[in-house]
């Protein structure tokens, strides 16, 4: 009786689903090979199509896979936007900060991402913006200025280095606390449209009876 206790009381594994978006270049495999492998080459090799990879974190005592998808940054891939784009939970724009070009274009990339993903609510859909690259010299976007398109959109934002490994792990961990609190509005959502909608009334009507007029 106590093992059946035990087995009722495990909690379900969660899986979040994390993508990480941006102008090709700007390091978006190189972070996530640094925060689930630990490693950095210099070695540039673009991503076709798509890669991701797993890692499963404990949060608040609780275990939480997240499943990290990284995106081509060129436009010929941007058919694939739809499809890939759907059910995730956080969405991490990634820049260079040695790069004014690819901090502008993050603005198309978030619209771009709500338009395919079509959240729930987009107006509170989790962002987290990267700048990557700190270590390097040559910066073109200061941090006042990335922190002020951050709060004017919402988003949450980390100054990172992929191969310095600096203030790699602090992002995912909060895409994953935010991962979450949307798997709970999801929840939340759903039950209250059931409990909308649930209630409807159906009317069986009787057939007409038919008087038998055949007189032989």
């Amino acid at each position: 009786m106590r093992s059946h206790l035990n087995m009722s009381d495990e909690k379900d594994p969660v899986t979040l689903k994390i993508i990480l978006i941006g102008n090709s270049g700007v390091g978006k495999s190189s972070f996530m090979n640094r925060y689930v492998y630990h490693r950095f080459t210099n070695m540039y090799r673009a991503t076709i199509g798509t890669d991701f990879l797993s890692k499963t974190i404990d949060m608040d005592g609780d275990s939480v896979t997240l499943q990290i998808w990284d995106t081509a940054g060129t436009e010929r891939f941007q058919s694939l936007g739809t499809p890939l784009y759907r059910g995730t939970h956080c969405c991490m724009l990634v820049f260079d900060v040695t790069s004014r070009t690819s901090f502008l274009a993050l603005e198309e990339w978030r619209k771009e991402f709500l338009v395919q993903a079509e959240p729930q609510d987009p107006s509170d859909f989790p962002f987290i913006v990267l700048g990557n690259k700190c270590d390097l010299s040559g910066r073109e976007v200061s941090h006042k200025k990335a922190l002020q398109w951050c709060e004017e959109t919402g988003a949450e934002y980390f100054e990172v280095s992929a191969k310095e490994d600096v203030n790699v792990e602090k992002p995912f961990m909060r895409a994953g606390q935010r991962g979450l609190q949307q798997i709970h509005y999801s929840l939340q959502y759903k039950k209250h449209t059931l409990e909308n909608t649930g209630h409807f009334q159906i009317t069986c009507k009787q057939p007409r009876e038919t008087r038998n007029t055949c007189e032989c």
